[in-house]
């Protein structure tokens, strides 16, 4: 069997234990959204490396919430050269609690917070920092990957240790799925596909719940589509308050 087909099944083998393994975890972070947005509170996404895609994934899109601020910072996004102080960076402890600190964030706010391992000082930081301040953590990781190595943190903990909700992409260790006759190391990462499904359906959802409690949903239009300037620009005027990119 081909690769391709190889990388298919298994694709949609995560995707189904992802629906039947973690539909209370996406429907608890979907529900944590809506009430977010119905009580004008804040909500904010992060993530390191690729592991920022998925901030990314809920930041700024068609089809997207208008109040999911995407944190940025200096050396979390593969953004330097040599490429490996990222993954220096992404181990500095103090420096996660320093990023938090430097948002809007508050007491009741909602932090989407993604690592597929969840060992590094970064993430375990920003986490665990939100949690005092009285925010919701919403956590997604690989509980595979993350159980399998030791905490880079020297509280000895892992990301997951400090959420509220919990959601497993359900990946293998270390990410990659195949492996391919003729190569020691595996191949064809899951993370992405898996969390971009997981991130959509909490969207999705959270906007199901606004619908049914009667409130309009504040949802990006594509601005290439006709009307999506006008639409986009009246929800960001009305979560002006909530919106911290513009």
């Amino acid at each position: 069997m081909s690769a391709i087909d190889l990388y298919f099944n298994e694709v949609s083998r995560i995707l189904d234990t992802v629906r039947t393994t973690q539909r209370d975890a996406i429907e608890q972070a979907a529900q944590a959204f809506c009430d977010a947005i119905a009580q004008k509170r804040n909500i904010f996404a992060f993530g390191c490396s690729h592991g920022g895609m998925m901030a990314m994934e809920l930041f700024y899109r068609a089809g997207g919430l208008i109040p999911i601020n995407y944190i940025r910072a200096p050396g979390m996004m593969l953004e330097l050269t040599p490429i490996t102080m990222t993954s220096e960076m992404e181990r500095m402890e103090g420096f996660g609690d320093m990023i938090l600190k430097n948002t809007p964030a508050k007491s009741g706010d909602v932090l989407f917070i993604h690592s597929v391992t969840g060992r590094n000082a970064v993430p375990i930081d920003m986490a665990r920092t939100a949690r005092e301040m009285g925010m919701t953590v919403i956590v997604m990781t690989n509980l595979n990957s993350s159980k399998s190595q030791p905490s880079r943190h020297s509280s000895g903990t892992k990301l997951y240790d400090h959420a509220d909700i919990l959601l497993d992409n359900c990946g293998c260790i270390g990410d990659s799925s195949l492996k391919l006759e003729g190569l020691a190391e595996k191949t064809a990462p899951t993370s992405t596909i898996a969390g971009a499904a997981i991130c959509n359906s909490i969207v999705a959802r959270s906007i199901e719940l606004m619908i049914e409690a009667g409130i309009e949903p504040p949802v990006f239009l594509s601005a290439n589509v006709e009307g999506g300037d006008e639409h986009n620009a009246r929800m960001l005027e009305k979560y002006k308050d909530n919106v911290f990119y513009m």
